[in-house]
């Protein structure tokens, strides 16, 4: 286990607009990204993986698309520009990665070319709209709520931000890469179903 909550529980007790969210048992990246973003009461809401791969400096590039695009919400690529990545995953991640990134593409619409990377900022307003219907808790969260995001209407945007692999990622590519094909299937799924409540066309 990393120190990660008594690093935010050091800051909490320091500064009042702190607040470390903690949870009884591990229930999925995409549980505590959803309770964290669902407890955040500013106008725009950042969320950011805790090894800081994508430097928290890179906040300004989202900040300056959604502002100089008029746009919902802004997510951290590294597939735009690879240029920008100072340490690279291994060969093999990279490519799972692409494959994964196509089946999202085929199998969802979504025009992204990197819905996995940790670091995207949307409006309150989209915040409020979407992150209640999430029903993913696993790694697969990222696609459904940029699913969701275009199925609503709000206006999402890539932009390339620096990034560096950290050694101590947890995600682990043939373990998760099945659940994470099955959470596309899902997503559809549940759109079919009506299962998210989705206003008709």
């Amino acid at each position: 286990m990393d120190q990660t909550a008594q690093v935010a529980r050091g800051f909490e007790a320091r500064c009042t607009r702190v607040r470390l969210l903690q949870n009884e048992r591990n229930m999925g990246k995409g549980y505590a990204v959803r309770r964290g973003m669902l407890a955040a009461r500013s106008e725009w809401v950042l969320f950011t993986d805790a090894d800081l791969s994508a430097p928290i400096e890179e906040l300004e590039r989202l900040w300056q698309a959604v502002q100089g695009q008029a746009a919902d919400g802004a997510i951290g690529s590294r597939a735009l520009d690879r240029s920008l990545i100072e340490i690279h995953q291994s060969w093999f991640r990279e490519q799972a990665g692409r494959v994964f990134n196509l089946a999202v593409r085929l199998l969802t619409g979504l025009p992204f070319y990197d819905t996995q990377c940790g670091f995207k900022l949307f409006s309150q307003r989209l915040v409020e709209d979407v992150f209640p219907r999430q029903k993913l808790h696993g790694f697969g969260f990222d696609v459904e709520v940029l699913f969701l995001a275009r199925k609503l209407g709000y206006r999402v945007i890539e932009v390339p931000v620096r990034w560096r692999h950290s050694q101590g990622t947890k995600v682990r590519v043939l373990r998760d890469a099945f659940r994470m094909f099955w959470d596309l299937v899902r997503i559809r799924w549940y759109e079919v179903t009506s299962a998210y409540g989705l206003p008709r066309a």
